[in-house]
């Protein structure tokens, strides 16, 4: 367990698993509504399987013992990063994005759609760089073509 503040970060246990629906399917509708693709929505019920959210290594974070955000990541890519939108700007994505770096093994890529542009500030601000913006199929719901930031970020230490 790590602790940012008020934020507290903890793994992944099977009883979070309806608060991180709500999580997912009231941020994705913003993630989807900033890129111009909000016909594309489907819930985190419906896509956690056939996009590996299990996969990798599932973190959340609570404020005052609720599930307020999580992040799911391997040692060298950030697969999911969603808060509730009742906290935006609160700092929790940016302490589950840093957690994420910190286990990770030195260089850290995610993906941000085109149009969200607070995700990919936030990613810039901690040391995210943009390799490549691609048009491709939107993961998870591949009927949909989306563009999408490939970005990096290079552990200096």
């Amino acid at each position: 367990m790590h602790t940012f503040g008020a934020i507290r970060l903890r793994d992944y246990r099977d009883s979070d698993w309806p608060r991180l629906c709500a999580i997912h399917d009231a941020a994705r509708r913003d993630e989807l509504a900033a890129a111009g693709l909000e016909a594309a929505y489907l819930t985190l019920a419906q896509t956690a399987d056939n996009e590996g959210l299990f996969d990798a290594r599932v973190v959340v974070a609570e404020v005052d013992a609720l599930v307020q955000g999580f992040a799911a990541y391997s040692d060298d890519e950030l697969t999911w990063l969603y808060c509730d939108p009742s906290v935006y700007r609160r700092g929790i994505g940016r302490a589950l994005l840093r957690r994420a770096i910190a286990d990770g093994a030195g260089t850290m890529y995610a993906e941000v759609l085109v149009g969200n542009d607070a995700a990919l500030a936030l990613y810039l601000s901690e040391g995210f760089r943009v390799l490549r913006t691609v048009q491709g199929k939107l993961a998870g719901n591949e009927a949909y073509a989306a563009s999408g930031h490939y970005l990096e970020r290079i552990d200096a230490n």
